[in-house]
């Protein structure tokens, strides 16, 4: 503090003094805060405050920093072409969908929305989201154990059903991917898997839980059956299809030992005793399925009412030939149909379909989903010999004096005496219906 009543510094000097004390770095500094009257003499007052914080641009540049996703790779083969052509592909959704699925990440990044990507190729924002996870579920199994043919089953579909396991985890999504392709699970059933992993350690205080391996994902789809079985506690039917469904479903000897107890079955007897269950699958034709599909089979059709004369005369052979692909029958015939490349219809040798126009003539037990709409009935015509453990054969009615075809169990066939039929059931067709009917008829006969 200076005074009056002391001699002044020259103002050279003090200029010089308050100067060099602004200029000089020190983490405080002086600053003069004011000049007071008090009792006659003139008082200056320097204060001391902290040096103020930096420009708020210099301190948000240094410490924030926004994330910038990288750029989403578009695919070697779709790198030369303009928007308007990958737009093209999405909205005729040409090649593989988990192929085209990969152009839909990079239009996000172009300034797309949902909406205008739905608006310029018909895809739905619930049907992007779909493709563009169930890629990446795809993708993920490249780095696994899980056999490269085995993905061929994923080629047809299979967004839907892999979309089912996108919250499992990476060993998870493989052991189901495995378990679906051997059960040739729809997205619907897989839905139903994938419920029944995620539920399952949640169910500890259960009875019976621990007869259930959770490693395997039949398992815990046998215990989500056995489960249900246990709500109807008096006999019924519907606890006991429960539980048929749980023994078909369940992988480890030790699950399958529970359910056999809980169906009143003595340890000692062996599983054959009960009534076998034969799998033929049943798919549901889908809107534009051929055209997303990269391999098609084309077989003879013959109609049920015109009796076993057609399927004798059907055209056995029907190749592909030159670069085109051009198909050369060994014979003429009227009716064809076109089939997506299904592993059952692919490995067929002598085959042709046979036209049904009522799916109440199959031979089920209970009426789960048939009823009163066309089929396609595959039949294999070398398998001709009829087995009881080996599924639905095609038979003629003749020798009861009606005209057509008959489908019938081979465990009937042989009470009857039958030994040789027309051909083996491999697979069963119903008609595509609009997205919002009921979809629930993929299922497997019984």
């Amino acid at each position: 503090m200076l005074s009056l009543n002391q001699p002044k510094p020259p103002p050279q000097l003090l200029h010089q003094t308050l100067t060099s004390s602004f200029l000089t770095p020190q983490p405080l500094h002086q600053s003069i805060f004011g000049i007071q009257k008090h009792r006659s003499k003139s008082i200056i007052t320097v204060r001391a405050s902290r040096r103020p914080p930096p420009p708020p641009s210099q301190q948000n540049q240094s410490l924030y920093q926004p994330f910038r996703p990288p750029p989403a790779q578009v695919p070697a083969q779709y790198r030369d072409l303009d928007l308007e052509a990958r737009l093209a592909i999405l909205r005729d959704r040409l090649g593989v969908w988990y192929e085209y699925a990969t152009l839909i990440p990079p239009l996000f990044q172009q300034g797309f929305t949902p909406s205008s990507i739905e608006e310029a190729t018909g895809i739905t924002g619930v049907e992007q989201n779909r493709l563009v996870v169930a890629a990446k579920v795809r993708d993920s199994f490249s780095q696994t154990e899980l056999e490269p043919q085995a993905l061929g089953f994923f080629d047809n579909g299979g967004a839907e059903i892999l979309y089912e396991i996108r919250l499992l985890s990476a060993a998870q999504r493989v052991a189901s991917a495995r378990y679906i392709i051997e059960k040739r699970f729809d997205a619907r059933e897989t839905q139903e898997l994938a419920k029944a992993i995620k539920d399952f350690p949640r169910r500890q205080s259960d009875k019976g839980w621990e007869n259930f391996n959770y490693l395997y994902p039949g398992d815990c789809l046998a215990f989500y059956f056995y489960r249900q079985s246990r709500e109807h506690k008096n006999p019924s039917d519907q606890r006991t299809i429960n539980l048929e469904k749980a023994l078909e479903m369940a992988e480890t000897d030790k699950a399958k030992k529970r359910i056999l107890d809980e169906l009143n079955i003595k340890s000692g007897d062996e599983i054959e005793e009960i009534e076998i269950k034969i799998k033929v699958p049943v798919v549901r034709m889908k809107m534009g399925e051929l055209s997303e599909s990269s391999k098609v089979v084309m077989l003879p059709v013959c109609k049920a009412e015109d009796g076993e004369i057609p399927v004798m005369e059907a055209p056995e052979e029907c190749k592909s030939e030159g670069e085109f692909g051009v198909l050369n029958a060994e014979k003429g015939w009227k009716r064809w149909v076109v089939l997506p490349g299904w592993d059952p219809v692919v490995k067929l040798g002598k085959g042709v379909v046979v036209e049904f126009l009522d799916a109440r003539v199959l031979p089920w037990k209970v009426n789960r989903w048939y009823k009163e709409e066309p089929i396609l009935v595959v039949v294999d015509r070398n398998r001709k010999e009829v087995v009881a453990e080996d599924g639905f054969f095609l038979i003629s009615n003749s020798k009861q004096g009606d005209n057509g075809f008959k489908v019938e169990r081979g465990s009937t066939l042989i009470d009857l005496g039958v030994k040789e039929c027309l051909g083996s059931v491999v697979l069963v067709v119903r008609p595509p219906k609009e997205e919002n009917e009921d979809q629930l008829a993929d299922e497997d006969w019984e």
